[in-house]
């Protein structure tokens, strides 16, 4: 599969312009709604966001300094990497989800959480918009990242940022289905 650098480029930028818009749309929340959850053991939108923002924390600054370092430039294609093409199409959300087991530093289940997390989550998004418009310079399938597993496994840039802003989608559709069972 190949899939043109533009339009993956701008299919990413689209999500996470979605993604921002419905963040700014939480602030309006009240804390109660943002803190609710189904039971004990499932997440609220905050926890969500929070499990986001910790993926981000690790993610933006990877790929902010896998961009500035590359020396390479941009193809009109990108051919996702196998690994890297099974880690995003795994996160895409599905009418049933399948349940994954996160690790522990990256699960804030039961933490004390504020709108902070809103504002946070819309920073990344920005940065996220901003280094997808840096990629269009680079190639998407040379440039390689880190993971936040493992850094002796690398990704092409291209397949990281699907799975990064695939599992955004997958956690915004889970904060989606928090506040419709209010």
């Amino acid at each position: 599969m190949k899939i043109s650098t533009i339009t993956l480029l701008e299919e990413l930028k689209n999500r996470t312009g979605q993604h921002l818009q419905y963040a700014e749309t939480l602030l309006l929340k009240p804390d109660n709604d943002l803190n609710f959850r189904m039971d004990t053991d499932s997440w609220s939108v905050l926890e969500c966001l929070e499990h986001l923002n910790r993926y981000g924390t690790f993610y933006i600054p990877e790929i902010s300094h896998r961009i500035s370092s590359s020396r390479t430039s941009s193809t009109s294609d990108f051919k996702p990497g196998i690994l890297g093409n099974y880690f995003a199409k795994s996160m895409l959300p599905k009418d049933k989800l399948n349940k994954m087991k996160t690790l522990k530093a990256m699960n804030p289940i039961h933490s004390q959480l504020n709108k902070e997390v809103v504002n946070e989550f819309i920073k990344q998004q920005e940065q996220l918009l901003h280094l997808l418009e840096k990629a269009s310079t680079i190639n998407l399938e040379k440039t390689k990242t880190a993971i936040s597993i493992s850094k002796l496994i690398t990704l092409k840039l291209g397949d990281t940022f699907r799975f990064v802003i695939y599992h955004n989608a997958r956690h915004i559709d889970q904060a989606e289905n928090v506040l419709k069972n209010i």
